[in-house]
């Protein structure tokens, strides 16, 4: 992390990393403190126990449908983060802890308390993608704690001017209800460019900047200029100077909303830009922007929070919403990426010392090949009953001969093959990869995750998971590459393809689609409309040969602007 710098006039700029391009200036607020709750010494009798135990078990299952119940109004990537959360607050593994402290005595609150933080502590020394939960599973904590002392539940207030919302991490209730005319800007201590805040935040189409150093010591109230671009934090800038930052940006969103499709560079060059969606409802909303289709439909949360597998029927049905909304458009659907932080009750997830290494994606299948045989015969029916028929790719594909098992079974579907590159190992044999497959879609948070070994949740490393890494980019140039030489498509779907300068590098890789949060649709389209061909071909040429992700941003902007 960054330390924090005074200018020459002696106003203090905080650094982070930038998630979410964009300039706002507003006073701060900050999420409610949690109550310090007595959690007692006492212990329950015998005859208490079964009581208690009762009045846990109904105050998860409270938390987890008020969860459920967000998740079925929101949309997208909100929907689809509060309907893991509410799956992990019906977890078995943390309710098991709590009902078995109870069962010796303690009282409700204690036990919740001793069994977050257990898990907590298991989550942070398995790594990986089970430690991004940890933020999910204390606000679960305080959630059903709250629920048993009669108290509100915590959360984020409703400002009543525009404000910029700062916390040390925000969990996923607390971010995906957020009114974007009200907070106008994230800026958090903690988390990653892949954290829940930052694919909330682009979701919203508000700036956002995570891994703040010093963001702690700013008082609620004090005014912030955030710039979601650069990747600072001003505290208490000249006023007019702020002001003059916020109207620059908001020309510039002006263009960018002004921009109607289709995905092509100032000379021509065609780049499809398309939508990532997680359902029906997402992708209807993605239809009212100049999304030429869908470049990831995540099908998990046909799965997650169920207890039993929906039938084939069931999944065509959900499917079908999906390509009906772009009818005649291109749509990729992603077979389920389930296992690590996103487990399925009917899949009998194995027990695991590394989730994020372990069994997850497209390796789900070799213990449970029906789950992807019923889950492609539910996308074949789909696309027969919407005369839609979509590209079908699979997550976590490490080896060539994954990629050949994986196509052969979606050719005999009648589909499209492609996989997902999110593994070095993919990018690095993608040739090899492509003599199987139809096309590749570089998925940059797992790629930049794998590539750098570090953890997307961790503040410490939160500039290694930062997808402008140069060795990031190299395995993604590898890939594009290995598709060019063979006239095959390779997108990028990733929150890479979100940030508008990072995608006119892309596209001068030789990227031939972009696929992002549908609030980045227009941002990324009109920032390609303003520049050559030649122009993204000579950033990609700079940033692969810079040594750091800012020297690479510098890089790019030196030619682009």
């Amino acid at each position: 992390m960054s330390s924090p710098s005074v200018t020459d006039t002696g106003i203090l700029v905080l650094t982070g990393v930038p998630v979410v391009p964009g300039v706002a200036y507003a006073p701060v607020i900050r999420p409610g403190r949690k109550p310090v709750i007595d959690l007692g010494a006492d212990s329950l009798g015998e005859d208490e126990r079964p009581a208690e135990s009762a009045r846990f078990t109904a105050a998860a299952a409270t938390v987890a449908e008020r969860l459920r119940e967000r998740a079925g109004r929101a949309t997208g990537a909100a929907s689809e983060v509060l309907a893991t959360t509410a799956g992990l607050a019906q977890d078995r593994a943390w309710l098991g802890a709590a009902e078995k402290r109870i069962a010796e005595g303690a009282p409700a609150v204690r036990a919740v308390a001793a069994a977050v933080d257990q898990f907590v502590g298991l989550f942070t020394q398995i790594g990986g993608m089970m430690a991004e939960r940890v933020t999910d599973l204390r606000d679960i904590g305080d959630r059903v704690i709250a629920e048993l002392v009669g108290l509100p539940e915590p959360g984020v207030p409703q400002p009543d001017v525009p404000s910029v919302l700062c916390a040390e991490d925000l969990a996923p209730a607390d971010t995906a209800g957020l009114d974007p005319s009200l907070v106008v800007a994230l800026a958090t201590t903690l988390g990653g460019p892949t954290s829940h805040t930052a694919i909330i935040a682009r979701q919203l189409g508000i700036p956002c900047v995570v891994a703040v150093t010093g963001l702690d010591d700013v008082p609620v109230g004090a005014k912030v200029l955030v710039d979601g671009t650069r990747g600072t934090v001003t505290v208490s800038p000249d006023d007019a100077a702020a002001r003059a930052e916020v109207a620059e940006a908001q020309r510039a969103a002006a263009t960018a909303a002004g921009w109607s499709g289709p995905g092509a560079t100032a000379d021509g060059h065609a780049v499809a830009v398309l939508a990532n969606v997680q359902d029906g409802a997402a992708a209807r909303a993605a239809r009212q922007t100049p999304a030429e289709g869908v470049g990831l439909f995540r099908t998990e949360m046909c799965f997650l929070n169920t207890d039993t597998e929906p039938t084939v029927e069931e999944q065509a049905s959900i499917y079908a919403e999906v390509l009906e909304a772009f009818a005649g458009g291109k749509v990729v659907i992603r077979t389920l990426d389930a296992g690590s932080d996103k487990p399925l009750k009917f899949a009998g997830h194995p027990d695991e010392a590394n989730p994020a290494l372990g069994v997850r994606g497209i390796r789900i299948a070799t213990g449970n090949p029906g789950l992807l045989d019923r889950q492609l015969a539910g996308i074949a029916a789909a696309a027969q009953r919407s005369g839609n028929p979509p590209w079908v790719m699979a997550p976590m594909i490490a080896t060539a001969d994954e990629a050949k098992s994986f196509a052969a079974k979606v050719r005999a579907h009648g589909l499209m093959a492609g996989v997902m590159i999110e593994v070095p190992a993919a990018a690095l044999l993608a040739d090899r990869i492509l003599e199987h497959v139809d096309f590749l879609s570089i998925g940059t948070n797992d790629l930049a995750q794998y590539t750098m070994a570090a953890d997307r949740m961790s503040a410490d490393l939160a500039t290694l998971t930062d997808p402008w890494q140069p060795a990031v980019l190299a395995l993604v140039a590898m890939a594009v590459n290995a598709g060019a030489a063979v006239g095959k498509p390779v997108g990028v779907c990733g929150e890479a393809a979100a940030d508008p300068l990072l995608a006119c590098v892309l596209t001068g890789f030789g990227v031939t689609s972009l696929s992002a949060a549908s609030a980045a649709v227009q941002g990324v389209g009109a920032k390609l409309a303003q520049v050559t061909l030649q122009q993204c071909r000579d950033a990609a040429e700079a940033v692969l040969g810079t040594a750091s992700a800012a020297d690479a941003r510098a890089a790019a902007r030196a030619v682009l602007g």
